[in-house]
């Protein structure tokens, strides 16, 4: 982590504790203000899908800080393997909100501030909680997609801290989880592949869920409390046209070329290379499927399309053993038209189906390659 995040925040841990040390708590004064902040999109991996902070701001106090619940370190131990596995720790942090909001600014990112309308004691108490978060071990908490993150996380200590569950999820909720990221990845063409192949039946739910920052935001717009507005309207804070860098190799024809690579020439050695490929790639699903606890790699039903079976189909191939790569040829042929089926009601399916057509050409050629042919007596 960067030190001048450490120190800023030790700063505020410190500015915090003063208070708590003479008092119980540090009470906040009749003009507090909280609020739900809502980040834009930026065009980071770890942006895409915005972001969600609670600010809390008194002036009689000279107190404006902005909770953040979606920090984490990357100079933890095997990073990339805790990220895979699912039990990487995340947790809250406190910025002052001039640096939160110059940071935004630099990032050329929007950010909508909504207000709780909510009483004095309600404003205190989440006050309360989150400090008490910030500073326990309850500060951290396993990263989940879904159901563990920086939207979910704001969700869950408002709800707490009002003793009931005010805001839940409104509008949409008849979509899937799939479905509803789809959108995010406009711009991104091979991450939005990459995440339409490597998620398994759990984003295929229906999204009842808040997990994302703007479906917090447009709940928040629609929800009441105690007969009245849970929230102001939300005020622009920070406002920026979202734009995507142009890229030669990141879009659908650099895919659609890479394809007709392999489909055209009617090679054997491309053919063995490709279908390697998708091998490769089933086995590595399967592998964090097993392993990983993050259930939306689980259950990954597009291994009927990138079957680790085609590893045996290589082999047979190689050894020229007609056959069987004939028969795993048209079994791999019904597993495509299975999975066609499927997935044909799907979001992705279309973003998959150059790889579908891809595999059905090269599988019938190898089919066609291996038949046995029927001698003609005359």
């Amino acid at each position: 982590m960067k030190n001048v995040l450490f120190k800023k925040t030790l700063f505020i841990l410190l500015f915090l504790l003063s208070f708590i040390g003479f008092s119980q708590n540090l009470p906040l004064s009749k003009d507090a203000k909280i609020s739900v902040i809502t980040c834009g999109l930026g065009n980071e991996t770890y942006s895409y899908f915005g972001h969600t902070a609670i600010r809390v701001a008194d002036p009689a106090n000279n107190l404006d800080i902005v909770y953040n619940y979606g920090a984490f370190d990357f100079g933890t131990p095997n990073f990339v393997a805790k990220f895979t596995k699912g039990d990487l720790q995340y947790f809250v942090v406190a910025h002052p909100f001039a640096d939160f909001m110059n940071e935004y600014n630099y990032e050329k990112r929007s950010v909508y501030e909504q207000e709780l309308l909510i009483s004095q004691d309600q404003k205190q108490k989440l006050f309360d909680n989150l400090n008490t978060t910030l500073l326990s071990e309850d500060r951290y908490y396993t990263y989940k997609f879904i159901d563990k993150n920086c939207t979910s996380m704001v969700v869950d200590i408002i709800n707490k801290s009002l003793n009931q569950k005010v805001i839940t999820k409104i509008g949409d909720t008849d979509k899937t989880y799939r479905s509803i990221l789809f959108p995010y990845f406009d711009g991104h063409f091979y991450e939005k592949l990459g995440t339409s192949i490597i998620f398994g039946t759990k984003v295929d739910q229906l999204g009842t869920k808040i997990f994302l920052p703007f479906e917090l935001k447009n709940s928040l717009e629609k929800t009441t409390f105690q007969n009245k507005r849970f929230v102001s309207n939300s005020k622009t804070l920070l406002s920026f046209d979202k734009t995507t860098p142009f890229s030669w190799w990141n879009n659908i024809f650099s895919y659609i070329m890479l394809l007709l690579v392999f489909v055209l020439p009617n090679s054997r050695l491309l053919d063995i290379v490709y279908l390697l490929f998708l091998s490769l790639m089933g086995i590595f699903f399967l592998s964090v499927g097993f392993y990983s606890l993050h259930h939306e790699l689980a259950m990954n039903y597009n291994v009927l399309l990138f079957s680790p079976l085609l590893l045996i189909l290589i082999v047979f191939t190689v050894l020229k053993n007609k056959t069987a790569t004939y028969r795993l040829a048209v079994l791999h042929l019904i597993f495509l038209a299975v999975y066609s089926i499927f997935i044909i009601n799907k979001a992705h399916f279309f973003i998959v189906l150059p790889m579908i057509i891809a595999s059905g050409v090269i599988l019938v050629r190898i089919a066609i390659r291996n038949k046995k042919r029927i001698p003609i007596i005359i």
